[in-house]
């Protein structure tokens, strides 16, 4: 069974006070203590997000490690990363980290993780990566498509509820047909996807949502999916 767990946004990173997505994710290793790995490359391995996440999972059943590429802390990329149970991107600059994930060879390394059955989480641009097509936010600049791993067909766009822009650039982009239709995520939401379909929407926030936008004709038809409260 080949799984991805896209979060529009939350987990540790955004809601240190309420791990029930991260809980769900370690939910889903048949093991007692599951082992997973933290990818902060799109924040450039910020000492604090690497903290706050050995902070939230030293609390939770599982083996927590991290990856760095820029201070490198293993001895063979492909056999660090195919040892784990779960690898969990964080969130920061989608286009840094693929520019770095391709120089090292982890763009396919975890193709093959994900063939092999280690699930693939994270937020923002760590769920963006997965996908075809993402919707991501450079600093003081108009939002735009990037194209991911293309592991799971389709588009997404994360903190949909959080920032203002995220739903006009979407439509806009699918109604241009600059991107294919895909989810969208509020914050709190997370799309788990098993054999590349969606299996099921489940969420931290009572009255956060998820959205299947697609284009019709010359307009852009945006479906409310409600997920399920794991609180």
């Amino acid at each position: 069974m080949k799984q991805i767990i896209a979060m529009g946004g939350g987990g540790f990173s955004m809601e240190p006070d309420n791990l029930l997505l991260d809980r769900y994710v370690l939910a889903q290793v048949p093991k007692e203590l599951p082992e997973v790995c933290f990818v902060p490359t799109a924040s450039g391995d910020a000492d604090g997000y690497v903290e706050r996440f050995y902070h939230a999972f030293r609390t939770l059943p599982c083996t927590p490690s991290h990856l760095s590429l820029f201070q490198p802390n293993f001895a063979d990329l492909r056999s660090f990363v195919l040892e784990k149970d779960i690898i969990y991107v964080g969130g920061g600059n989608t286009r840094n980290m693929l520019v770095l994930w391709k120089e090292w060879g982890l763009d396919q390394i975890l193709k093959e993780a994900y063939e092999q059955g280690v699930i693939l989480t994270g937020l923002s641009a760590g769920s963006i990566c997965w996908f075809e097509h993402g919707v991501t936010d450079p600093l003081n600049a108009p939002l735009y498509k990037l194209e991911g791993l293309g592991i799971l067909q389709g588009s997404h766009c994360p903190h949909y509820d959080g920032e203002s822009k995220r739903r006009p650039a979407y439509h806009k982009l699918v109604l241009q047909g600059e991107t294919q239709a895909g989810y969208a995520a509020d914050d709190g939401v997370a799309l788990h996807f098993m054999d590349g379909r969606l299996y099921r929407i489940v969420s931290s926030r009572e009255n956060a949502h998820a959205y299947h936008v697609e284009r019709e004709g010359n307009s852009v038809q945006e479906v409310e999916l409600t997920p399920d409260f794991l609180g």
